[in-house]
C-alpha cells in the first residue's frame, strides 16, 4: 500500500489491486504405446502424486483419453509440460502433455 503525503498530513489512502495469476491445467493424453508403468512414474516424478493417485490418473487418462495432473501458474504449467515431454522423450515414449487455461 502506497500513501500519498502533503504537508505531513495524509490526504488518502491508496490501494494496489493485484489480481491472482491465470492458471493452467496440465493434461496428459492418451496414446497407444506409452506403458501404464511409464504414466505412473511420470506422475509420481513430476506431479508428486502417491501411487494410488498416480494409479487413478493413469485410469483416466487411459479410459478417457487425457487427464489433468494438476493446476498451476503459467511458468510452472511450462515448466512441467516440458519436463515430461523431455523424460518421455529420452525414454522412447510418445507421451503428450499439454497445458491449457484452467
Amino acid at each position: 500500500m502506497a500513501t500519498k503525503h502533503e504537508n505531513s498530513s495524509v490526504l488518502e489512502l491508496e490501494r494496489s489491486k493485484t489480481k491472482p495469476p491465470k492458471l493452467y491445467k496440465v493434461l496428459l493424453l492418451n496414446d497407444d504405446f506409452t506403458t501404464m508403468e511409464f504414466v505412473i512414474e511420470v506422475l509420481r516424478i513430476f506431479f508428486s502424486k502417491t501411487t494410488e493417485q498416480a494409479t487413478q490418473i493413469m485410469l483416466k487418462v487411459h479410459n478417457e483419453g487425457s487427464a489433468v495432473c494438476g493446476v498451476y501458474t503459467k511458468d510452472v504449467a511450462e515448466t512441467k509440460v516440458a519436463q515430461v515431454s523431455a523424460f518421455s522423450t529420452q525414454h522412447g515414449h510418445p507421451l503428450r502433455c499439454h497445458m491449457e487455461e484452467n
